[in-house]
């Protein structure tokens, strides 16, 4: 029995987040970045956010005509067979770097339950590509996984990509 109201003049910044006016408020759904980008100081919710991410969630700060007023944490079940493939990989000489667009303690926690060592995070997607081309111009050959339209710039740009539609 949710009565759902019209949302307008919608916007979104890629790699950070959407907003627009529901019910004639403005709201904002995204990560520090977009609050930053808006103004919004979030305030008391920085350190729930924080204990979030240490967990492994990305966190999604929701504002509310201007005021920081929650918090959404998510978090992506580790597939059962990622540990063990992470291990494969491995064992076949192949070094694997997270490249993502959360924060540095949320992929740091995921990065720890999987065995990773290097991690680039709070990366934008045309940041992503950046890394694969220093990658690249260091020699090496790089095969990029992504499952978003955030990672298309660097599954372009990597000599293998590939793209999951079920990898969140």
């Amino acid at each position: 029995n949710l009565k759902l109201v019209d949302a307008a003049d919608l916007g979104s910044t890629t790699g950070k987040g959407v907003n627009g006016k529901v019910d004639g408020r403005a709201v904002a759904l995204g990560n520090r970045g977009l609050l930053a980008e808006l103004g919004i100081d979030p305030g008391p919710l920085t350190a729930r956010a924080e204990s979030l991410r240490a967990d492994g969630q990305t966190v999604m700060f929701v504002a509310v005509d201007g005021a920081a007023a929650a918090l959404v944490g998510v978090a992506d079940p580790i597939k059962e067979s990622t540990p063990e493939a992470i291990r494969t990989l491995h064992g076949e000489g192949i070094r694997i770097v997270m490249l993502t667009g959360d924060s540095r303690t949320t992929a740091t926690a995921v990065a720890r339950k999987l065995g990773i060592e290097a991690v680039e995070a709070e990366v934008l997607p045309e940041q992503k590509a950046e890394v694969v081309r220093s990658l690249q111009a260091k020699g090496r050959v790089v095969a990029m996984a992504g499952d978003g339209i955030n990672d298309a710039p660097a599954l372009a740009q990597a000599q293998v990509g590939i793209a999951m539609g079920t990898g969140t």
